[in-house]
């Protein structure tokens, strides 16, 4: 039978029983600085999306949490996936290449029901399964049949399956039926403090974010930021442009994205950047083009804000030393 066929699922059909798993995180990062949640589990049961917090950091039938890292070259460093309950292996794949979803040469996952990529299923007690998707092709170093405990190294984070950025997606189940780690409850109560989590210590909801942020000497190719995100170390007085860059998640109508440069003179260039759609992730630049002379040299400093009507919801900030 198809590894598909481990993972099928009744989508929200019964209460929660007792003895709930307490989850670790099932990634080896920091929350907010190295890695990030890109989707939580959609609560909607119809055509519509919410996540538990009746945002929208989700789409339509997504059965699990998405926790992402920056870039292709963090993947490629090597991020560890961890045991997030004690339990035992029942399902792997592990030969699936790491290829974005929809590139040439990447797998036909929609027909052969692959979409997880490389994976983990594991069994924990009374009927509680969790599985880790996407994984880096020949990463794996458990077995069907072992033990493992919370926190064991299961593999790596990769891009194999249905995705067109590294990540691992965490999908708990009970009784084969989804279930959302942020909050258990089936009645969706957008901004109850007193949600029912899985987790060991509290996540923090985070609707909007900064991926990565850095200076270049051009308006850098979006495909480029997200392979390879590592700022440069300095920009020559002579750079034909000096441009700050933010890469973003959870954008959407109308937030707006603000990219400030001050340098040696004080303010260097101010633009504020609205944003027309809804975007699970984007890219934006700011900056001048030099007109022949040499620029300032000096400490250059950069700061990239999301603003959703007045309110500051995501800020981060970097600096570089032309010389």
């Amino acid at each position: 039978m198809r590894f598909l066929l481990l993972f099928f699922t009744l989508f929200f059909a019964a209460p929660i029983a007792a003895k709930e798993p307490v989850l670790g995180l099932p990634i080896d990062c920091i929350l907010g600085e190295t890695c990030y949640v890109q989707h939580y589990v959609d609560r909607d049961e119809g055509p519509g999306v919410s996540d538990f917090s009746c945002g929208s950091l989700s789409y339509d039938g997504h059965k699990g949490t998405d926790i992402a890292l920056p870039n292709i070259d963090v993947m490629q460093e090597g991020v560890d996936v961890l045991a997030a309950a004690s339990g035992t292996v029942i399902a792997t794949r592990n030969h699936m290449p790491d290829i974005k979803y929809g590139s040439l040469g990447a797998p036909d996952v929609d027909t052969d029901g692959t979409e997880c990529g490389n994976g983990i299923k594991i069994r924990h007690n009374d009927g509680w399964t969790t599985m880790y998707c996407h994984m880096k092709q020949g990463s794996i170093i458990v077995e069907k049949g072992q033990s493992v405990a919370k926190g064991n190294v299961l593999g790596q984070v990769g891009l194999s399956g249905k995705t067109q950025f590294p990540h691992v997606h965490l999908a708990v189940r009970k009784n084969d039926r989804i279930v959302d780690p942020f909050d258990v409850s089936d009645t969706l109560t957008c901004n109850n403090p007193d949600r029912n989590s899985l987790w060991h210590k509290p996540l923090p909801y985070v609707a909007s974010g900064i991926i990565q942020l850095g200076f270049d000497s051009k308006i850098p190719n979006y495909a480029d930021i997200k392979a390879d995100g590592n700022p440069l170390p300095f920009l020559a007085v002579n750079a034909p442009a000096l441009v700050l860059w933010g890469h973003a998640f959870g954008g959407l109508p109308n937030d707006t994205i603000v990219l400030n440069i001050t340098g040696p003179n004080g303010v260097f260039s101010h633009q504020k950047i609205r944003l027309g759609k809804k975007q699970v992730q984007y890219f934006r630049a700011s900056g001048k083009r030099n007109k022949g002379t040499d620029w300032v040299k000096g400490r250059y400093r950069g700061t990239v804000k999301i603003m959703r009507g007045s309110n500051i919801i995501a800020e981060r900030k970097t600096s570089i030393e032309v010389k």
